[in-house]
């Protein structure tokens, strides 16, 4: 594929595109502690925000935050962006305004 020409890109089926925050890569315990990025915490699941779905998606839309487990993903790169392309089901959770109701705990 040239670099000339810029295509749309639609996802297909159960697929939602996400991206993680850059600032995802450090974080604090409560204590403060640094943990870098680099560090490995087993089964930790991470949050990403929704960039595009595919038509099967029912409950995600783009601009919601997702959790899901790393583990769980396919990786690709889109103009020198890096994204995530995970399926609906391997979602475990969602955080948007319009969630009227869910577990009383907010991002």
């Amino acid at each position: 594929m040239d670099g000339s020409s810029k295509q749309g890109i639609e996802m297909l089926t159960d697929r939602v595109l996400v991206q993680i925050p850059r600032s995802e890569g450090e974080r604090k315990s409560r204590a403060g502690i640094l943990i870098p990025a680099t560090a490995q915490v087993a089964r930790r699941l991470a949050w990403a925000e929704v960039v595009a779905t595919g038509p099967h998606v029912r409950t995600i839309k783009p601009g919601d935050q997702v959790l899901f487990n790393p583990e769980d993903r396919y990786e690709v790169e889109v103009q020198g962006e890096d994204y995530l392309i995970l399926r609906e089901r391997d979602i475990h959770a969602v955080a948007s305004e319009r969630v009227a109701s869910g577990t009383g705990l907010y991002l």
